[in-house]
């Protein structure tokens, strides 16, 4: 997900985002964890997404104040 994308978002759904990406890499870690996965580089590419959108969802909270 790119940042310009994130910037169109709303509040409710980066949070929405934030989550269900946080459930997805879990999800992840624990089947690559059993047998690997076809490309562990979305590992990676989820913690990153997840990174964007905190980053995000934090500049708007210190806008906020």
């Amino acid at each position: 997900m790119k940042t310009s994308e994130i910037r169109e978002l709303t509040t409710a759904e980066i949070v929405e985002k934030i989550d269900n990406a946080n459930e997805e890499l879990v999800r992840m870690k624990m089947n690559h964890a059993v047998s690997p996965l076809d490309n562990p580089l979305r590992i990676r590419h989820t913690r990153r997404d997840i990174a964007r959108l905190q980053t995000e969802l934090r500049k708007r909270q210190l806008e906020e104040k």
